[in-house]
């Protein structure tokens, strides 16, 4: 990639948190800073998040600025990263769906990829939208209101969204063009229907998934005891319900 300015002067948010797809942060977040912007990875916590290639632990990366002091006014557009873990998590807090209310409020620009689209469903802001996602989580975007095609990327309005990993190239231009504003916001046309269901998994995917190493020790013991520590406070849980439940009347009792 070479280094151009289209983006100088632009402050870029990057919402992640840990089980972010590693790719599919570390090589838009290069774009973007060889294209002149400033980036900041905005999470849930502090320090650093962990990425994932598909499954597997990948390298950290640090973050800038928490939720809680990350202000949208003060960025330019939004990128979110895919992997199923990271929008899983990042859907399910009110903070990070506020935020990425207020970037389509302000008609910013946002792109995701992946299972990245999860959170502008959660955000309540897919319906009467065209766009595409992880071919898995097609039915997640119908139902919430979407049009979804089977396009390497879509763009409607201030949205770019992607399939995933395998339309990198043609993303990444995208986003470029869509947060540099070079090409102009435009709304496409609703088609009349979405795109069907794929008939199979892709298969590189599930081969990749066949093929990669067996888990290590140190990854079944962390599993172990996050597995036993679970079970220990369901049982807690579920003392505390019982102690607290009402005591039945019974006879001869005063």
């Amino acid at each position: 990639m070479r280094e151009t300015n289209a983006l100088k002067g632009r402050r870029i948010a990057v919402l992640a948190v840990d089980g972010f797809e590693k790719v599919e942060l570390t090589v838009p977040v290069t774009a973007l800073k060889l294209a002149g912007a400033k980036v900041d990875i905005v999470s849930l916590h502090g320090g650093r998040i962990r990425g994932v290639n598909l499954h597997e632990p990948a390298s950290m990366v640090r973050v800038d600025k928490t939720l809680g002091r990350a202000n949208p006014s003060e960025y330019g557009a939004l990128l979110i990263p895919g992997g199923f873990i990271n929008p899983d998590l990042l859907r399910q807090s009110a903070a990070a769906r506020d935020f990425v209310r207020a970037f389509d409020r302000q008609g910013k620009p946002i792109a995701t990829l992946c299972h990245g689209p999860w959170m502008l469903a959660s955000a309540g802001l897919t319906k009467g939208r065209t766009m595409t996602s992880w071919p898995g989580i097609r039915d997640d975007m119908v139902n919430a209101g979407a049009t979804w095609l089977d396009q390497e990327v879509v763009r409607d309005g201030n949205w770019v969204t992607s399939r995933g990993p395998q339309d990198m190239v043609p993303f990444v231009a995208a986003m470029t063009e869509l947060f540099s504003g070079a090409a102009g916001a435009r709304r496409l046309d609703q088609p009349a229907r979405s795109d069907p269901q794929r008939e199979r998994p892709p298969a590189l995917v599930v081969n990749s998934m066949r093929w990669l190493p067996r888990p290590s020790f140190r990854t079944i013991l962390g599993v172990a005891l996050l597995g036993a520590g679970l079970a220990a406070t369901g049982r807690r849980n579920s003392g505390y319900r019982m102690s607290q439940a009402p005591q039945h009347y019974r006879p001869g009792q005063t």
